[in-house]
């Protein structure tokens, strides 16, 4: 049986990408299951213009007081500690832009239905937390499609259009309504759920008690 593991979370979302790595590193641990992650958008601030802001200005507006920014410097700084464990190179001192993530959620969607949503997971944490770029540009986007063996000319025909806005937009609504407040969520089998950037040992005995509580396979809308 595949032990389907739903991944919620935000590509401009630093603990997401922790967690894809330890959630890799949980399935090197349990070799004898047979785990397959399908990867689900969530927004964090879907309110930020289309074309992203200032991520300056967005920080300081979002911690503006001295305790707000100073726990926010204290965590960035666990991160930097926390990626380098992963393997992850953060590099927050390249990112000025703040984008609205929606189109690279599409990307993630139709890399995925080709058996590539991890290789442009991984591409858009990167892009983003260690190159600084803008992932809510569309020739940045269909840059990392090609990278990752998608037609670049196709991805970029459909980024200029509205395909699967509906799709990636039902997604999200629906895993708000399932009570996903935070990222990253992950959902074995629609059933069971864990939340946050476990550590790999934690997430393995998620995935170990989730095959032996689901005893039969439930298919998954999209999957």
């Amino acid at each position: 049986m595949t032990l389907h593991i739903e991944m919620v979370s935000d590509l401009v979302c630093p603990w997401c990408w922790v967690g894809l790595r330890r959630l890799k590193g949980a399935m090197d641990l349990v070799p004898d299951l047979d785990v397959e992650i399908l990867f689900r958008p969530f927004e964090l601030d879907p309110s930020i213009p289309a074309g992203g802001t200032d991520y300056k200005a967005y920080m300081k507006a979002r911690f503006g007081s001295d305790q707000s920014r100073d726990r926010a410097n204290s965590m960035r700084d666990a991160l930097i500690q926390y990626g380098q464990e992963e393997g992850i190179p953060f590099d927050f001192e390249k990112i000025s832009w703040r984008p609205n993530s929606f189109n690279a959620h599409r990307l993630v969607h139709w890399a995925q239905g080709q058996s590539r949503g991890m290789e442009a997971k991984e591409k858009l944490f990167e892009a983003y937390f260690s190159k600084g770029l803008d992932i809510g540009d569309h020739e940045v986007l269909v840059t990392i499609a090609s990278e990752i063996g998608l037609d670049a000319n196709i991805v970029s025909d459909l980024l200029a259009s509205d395909a699967d806005v509906d799709s990636v937009r039902g997604e999200q609504n629906l895993f708000r309504q399932m009570g996903v407040s935070g990222v990253p969520t992950f959902i074995a089998m629609r059933q069971l759920a864990v939340q946050g950037a476990e550590s790999s040992e934690k997430l393995a005995r998620f995935l170990k008690s989730a095959a032996s509580q689901v005893p039969q396979e439930r298919p998954l809308a999209g999957a």
